[in-house]
Parts: C-alpha cells; structure tokens; sequence
C-alpha cells in the first residue's frame, strides 16, 4: 500500500467531512441534523476525544472481529497541514477504508471512519454487503449492547436516513454517529465523542 494511494482514497472523506456547508429539512426527534455545518464537528476547537488511542481501538476491534481486521494506520500528508490533527487510514480492500483524526500531542481518537467506494457489476452487493458489517462492527465498539443483527440493522437505517446527504448526524448519549453520502464518490459512516452538557 503506498502513501498516493492512501492520500488519493482517504483524503477525500477527511476532506468532505471537514468542511460542509449543507441545509437539511426538519427531521423526526429521534435525532439530530445540523442546518448549517461549516466544520465536521470533530475539527472544532475544543472537541472531544475518546479516550482511547488507535493502538488501544484495533487491538479490541481485531479481537472482537477476527474475521474482518483492520490493518495498521499510517499518517496522511496533509495537503493543508493541521496544527491540532494528524490524519491516518488503513486501507482494507480495493474500495473499503478505515481512517481516523487523531488529536495532536495525545494521540487520541477524535474520529473513527469507515468509507465505501461504490463500485458496479456483479460484485456490487457483496462489496456493499463488507462495508456495511464493518460499520457496524465499528458502531459495536461503542455500543457492546447490541447484536450484530441489531448494529447492521441500525447502520442500514442510518445510511436510509443519510441518503443523498453530505452530512447527517444521530447521537446517542456521549455518542455522534455520522453518515456523509457522496454517491459515487463514496460513503462514510463516522463515530465521535460528544461533549455532554452539564444541566
């Protein structure tokens, strides 16, 4: 894997994620959108992070999916460079990645992604089929309680939800699940912390 390869397919998600200015319509209250979103939230000053490094997530993600690992991160060349994040990804097939932003001076995890490359032809739905059980073993990293039917389920009716969307957003708790949908260009599922509000 080299180092074009990860800035051509990783970059881009980063990128989509980080600087949307999207208008949604009003939504059902079982979540959240965001009329208007000049940075993925994860970029703002003062986000959050999980408290975990990306070490500490693939050692528990490879041991609860043995099946489906994802392989060591490597840090992307920014093109822009960001005083606050280093950006990495994992390349897990021709058209599945994994990437992350990681806060600067810690380590820690301030987003955690996982991007389908729509492909055609006969492989379509078993390529889809792939992305959408990563995700979902991702959405299980934060949420142990639920079954793998029930997190491919929820990840089905996220990207539903998301469809067409650059930016939709549900949160559950201390949670922010994220669904970017750039037709052809790909689709991110994303899982941040959020900051909770002391009443």
């Amino acid at each position: 894997m080299t180092a074009k390869f990860l800035i051509r397919v990783a970059l881009p998600a980063l990128v989509m994620l980080s600087g949307l200015n999207v208008a949604h319509a009003a939504e059902p209250a079982d979540h959240q959108t965001v009329e208007e979103m000049p940075k993925a939230p994860y970029l703002l000053a003062g986000a959050p992070t999980f408290e975990m490094t990306l070490v500490n997530f693939r050692e528990k993600y490879n041991a609860a999916n043995p099946k489906q690992q994802i392989n060591e991160f490597r840090a992307i060349s920014d093109s822009t460079p960001n005083e606050m994040l280093t950006r990495a990804a994992s390349k897990i097939n021709e058209n599945l990645y994994a990437s992350t932003a990681l806060e600067k001076g810690t380590g820690k995890i301030k987003t955690l992604q996982i991007t389908y490359l729509p492909i055609q032809g006969p492989e379509q739905k078993a390529a889809r089929t792939l992305a959408i059980s990563y995700m979902a073993n991702l959405m299980r990293q934060f949420d142990a309680s639920l079954s793998v039917d029930q997190s491919v389920a929820k990840i089905i009716s996220l990207i539903e939800k998301g469809k067409g969307q650059q930016f939709y957003q549900q949160q559950l708790g201390a949670i922010r699940y994220v669904i970017s949908d750039n037709g052809e260009k790909g689709l991110t599922f994303a899982v941040e912390p959020v900051k909770l509000a002391l009443s």
